[in-house]
């Protein structure tokens, strides 16, 4: 074995030893993981987010995975010559919509990372809100604005567990598309995070992991903020530091936190291995967001 072989074989004995403690600590736990941005686009990315899952449900963890898809409606949309209308940034969903919706969510995305699971040596099953009633929904409203509908535009009013508590008791990987049914069974669009969160809480998750692309929550120049508690949150709001499009993503953070979810992290998608990197590792990536009682990663 020549030096360099040597160092590298060293390099990687030190990884493993420093991920023990954290393989340790998530042993038994369920970890659910929100997909999307570039690491559902870039091919370089999708392998490694598919490996890393894999991998923590072969060390002992319960991954659960749901996954966004907002580009892909808006291609396939746009190839059926379906106008889209945004209100405060959202996209108002009307019936031939929703089933645009729900047949690139539930279908081409859904079982491309089933698939894409399966491929890397994992036991994943795709599923709806709909299938097993798994989640309740109902028409979201917009703050300030009662009269205004956003037509089948979601929002998360229950979740039943029994189906994925099935699944993670036979070793299946649960891959959810964020699509929801109310009691008269009409179908609803909701956003990936907030499933995500309505998940980790209905699950008691240790740890809620939010994909997306940006580095996580950034102050005023730019440079990463993490072990944030909610009352931290709330002054970043206040101060103008989080607004737009981040400001749901934090929201249900804070929710998840508050309803029992051990920690939430916003990491950033684009970085190979980040999900690694964020539980294996001493520094984590990404903004770690908690109740206050955490000390370390």
């Amino acid at each position: 074995m020549n030096d360099s072989t040597n160092n590298d074989a060293q390099q990687a004995a030190r990884i493993l030893n420093e991920a023990l403690p954290y393989l340790q600590r998530y042993s038994g736990q369920t970890v659910v993981i929100k997909y999307g941005g570039n690491a559902m686009t870039d091919e370089k990315l999708k392998r490694s987010f598919a490996q890393n899952v894999v991998m923590m449900k072969q060390v002992g963890i319960n991954p659960v995975v749901v996954h966004g898809g907002g580009p892909q409606i808006g291609q396939m949309l746009e190839r059926l010559a379906i106008e889209s209308e945004f209100i405060d940034g959202m996209r108002v969903t009307d019936v031939h919509t929703m089933e645009v919706v729900e047949m690139v969510l539930g279908g081409l995305v859904n079982k491309s990372v089933v698939s894409l699971l399966n491929q890397v040596g994992g036991k994943a099953i795709g599923l709806t809100g709909k299938d097993a009633d798994l989640i309740e929904a109902s028409p979201m409203k917009l703050p300030g604005k009662p009269d205004v509908s956003l037509g089948y535009v979601g929002e998360v009013d229950g979740v039943n567990i029994d189906i994925l508590n099935e699944l993670l008791a036979s070793g299946t990987i649960p891959v959810i598309a964020p699509i929801g049914t109310d009691k008269s069974g009409a179908s609803y669009n909701i956003n990936a995070d907030l499933v995500a969160s309505a998940i980790a809480i209905a699950l008691n998750a240790s740890r809620l992991l939010l994909l997306t692309n940006t580095p996580g929550i950034l102050d005023h120049n730019g440079e990463l903020l993490t072990g944030l508690t909610p009352t931290d949150i709330t002054n970043l709001i206040n101060n103008g530091t989080l607004h737009g499009g981040m400001l749901p993503k934090v929201q249900c953070s804070v929710d998840a936190v508050a309803a029992g979810v051990s920690s939430v992290v916003i990491i950033d998608g684009r970085v190979e291995h980040a999900l690694f990197l964020e539980l294996f590792t001493d520094q984590g990536i990404g903004t770690l967001i908690h109740d206050g009682t955490l000390s370390a990663n």
